[in-house]
């Protein structure tokens, strides 16, 4: 990947080439990630009970999958950053790729389901629908 001066995460740049590439494997991140956090919205009421009555031993029979479902969101997110992608919206699936273009830094812009990045936007600017 090209970089910055700099060799972190934060500073990482892409190439078109470089960010398309990685599109197969950012979908099946991104899905897994996107999955868990459907899981978390469904039992989060039923969660909410169970922790009211956790001080006289309150569960839930949700609770594993709840557990399972955020470790899962939580190492797929991860997976995604340490990739250097950046996750602007979990449930429109929206992805920026910092890259540099006419001497600035912008973003490529990527959402779920696309199958080629075809945008960009400033860095101060974001996706609208």
């Amino acid at each position: 990947m090209a970089q910055h001066d700099e060799d972190t995460s934060d500073d990482r740049l892409f190439t078109l080439a470089e960010a398309t590439a990685l599109l197969p494997k950012l979908e099946s991140f991104l899905s897994k990630a996107k999955d868990g956090r459907s899981i978390l919205i469904h039992t989060k009421d039923e969660i909410k009970k169970a922790c009211a009555k956790a001080e006289y031993g309150g569960g839930s029979v949700v609770g594993p999958r709840y557990v399972t479902a955020l470790e899962n969101m939580h190492e797929n997110l991860g997976n995604i950053q340490e990739m250097g992608v950046i996750v602007k919206d979990l449930e429109l699936g929206l992805c920026d790729f910092p890259y540099l273009l006419d001497g600035r830094i912008v973003y490529l812009c990527w959402k779920l389901g696309e199958d080629k990045i075809d945008w960009w936007h400033e860095i101060t600017t974001g996706f609208s629908e």
